[in-house]
């Protein structure tokens, strides 16, 4: 649990870092580089482009678009490419929504306990990727939110502290003093005054997964402005030039069916930066014990309103559970 959130932080910043050399300027050397490591990284569904919850493939430049964010621990690879046994540490679908150029963002407890297709059975959704590598995950995170994949970016957390060190750093408000352990487990040497300051990746690394000063829920809303904080830097025209070796590190952890001009659409999140409201989502629920294993057992409500959200973000047509979206949308407003 404690690599989930770096992940995500990651996923998100990297899909911005390719929009902001879109709206900058790539220079031709940059727009080489970043083609050839987008195709090495592309890996096709099973199912081709088009999820089966959409009538048309979807055109991230012209359509509301949804993107699945996992994360895989590397050391957990029992094979070349990571795509079967490893386990998925992180799941985030987030939903671009192009005419209110708003984000939003769920997140889906790893351990959350669901209908896996792949298997014909409940387990933990984390088992999913294991089962059936990234095809069974994504068949299982459209099944349990009744929500189209349209797209996925595949990690595996060595890319945070790369990319956050080939940005320069972020700027960052450290909410408290802490001590805490890095990425190699070491503890106690990450130390961190509060206070705005420069974090470098082990030092954002190690705030993003602390568990210890504060609640579940500030730490939630802690990194998602640390999301927010890489794509402002992604963004900036003094990042550009670190482009390269930001590039160079994705190329050696990412995988994707995002062409490389589908993720230069992105772009307009980018130049209109400002306007972008981000909103994330949690599902509720509690521990629950099944023969003798903890799982986390989904809230039912938390559930459907979390899909109507989704689909009210992306355009769907939610029938009769229209007053359900409105409400989840006012429910989510009021809390900004």
């Amino acid at each position: 649990m404690r690599h989930k959130w770096k992940f995500i932080i990651t996923a998100i910043g990297i899909l911005f870092l390719f929009g902001a050399g879109s709206a900058l300027g790539y220079t031709a050397f940059l727009t080489n580089k970043a083609e050839k490591v987008t195709k090495q990284s592309q890996m096709e569904l099973e199912r081709g482009e088009r999820s089966e919850k959409r009538e048309n493939i979807v055109n991230p430049e012209v359509d509301n678009t949804s993107i699945l964010f996992v994360g895989i621990d590397s050391s957990e690879k029992r094979n070349s490419d990571g795509e079967a046994n490893s386990r998925s540490d992180a799941l985030v679908l987030a939903t671009f929504n192009n005419d209110k150029e708003s984000v939003k963002m769920l997140n889906i407890p790893r351990d959350s306990y669901v209908y896996i297709p792949e298997v014909g059975y409940k387990d933990k959704i984390t088992h999913a990727h294991a089962f059936g590598g990234i095809n069974a995950t994504v068949n299982t995170v459209e099944t349990m939110l009744d929500v189209p994949v349209d797209y996925y970016v595949r990690l595996d957390f060595n890319s945070f502290v790369d990319v956050v060190n080939a940005l320069g750093g972020i700027e960052f408000n450290v909410p408290f003093r802490m001590e805490e352990q890095n990425s190699r487990d070491k503890k106690d040497t990450i130390v961190l005054d509060q206070g705005k300051q420069t974090l470098n990746g082990e030092e954002a690394l190690a705030l993003a997964r602390t568990r210890k000063y504060d609640s579940d829920l500030a730490r939630g809303q802690r990194q998602m402005e640390l999301i927010q904080a890489i794509v402002k830097k992604a963004s900036s025209l003094h990042s550009i030039g670190n482009y390269g070796e930001v590039i160079d590190s994705l190329g050696k952890h990412m995988k994707t069916n995002l062409s490389f001009e589908q993720l230069t659409t992105f772009k307009d999140y980018v130049v209109h930066k400002e306007a972008v409201e981000f909103e994330t989502m949690q599902l509720e629920g509690e521990p629950q014990t099944i023969n003798g294993v903890w799982y986390y057992s989904v809230d039912h409500t938390s559930l459907e309103k979390s899909k109507y959200s989704l689909k009210h973000h992306l355009g769907i047509n939610v029938s009769n559970q229209t007053e359900m979206a409105d409400d989840t949308e006012k429910d989510a407003s009021d809390s900004m």
